[in-house]
């Protein structure tokens, strides 16, 4: 599923940041080389951190 349509930031991406160490959107989109643009996305990409920090 697609987080960011800035950044054509996929769920599986945001993922992935997390377990390589980012604990918020700002952090896992800097992992991939990109920032927040519109902000749209920002509470989804939250809620994927949130839920894979607790699978942890």
């Amino acid at each position: 599923m697609v987080v960011c349509v800035c950044n054509a930031i996929k769920e599986n991406q945001v993922r992935d940041a997390v377990r390589k160490g980012a604990s918020c959107p700002r952090s896992a989109y800097e992992t991939l080389g990109r920032r927040p643009r519109c902000g749209q996305c920002l509470p989804f990409a939250r809620s994927i951190i949130d839920e894979e920090s607790v699978g942890a």
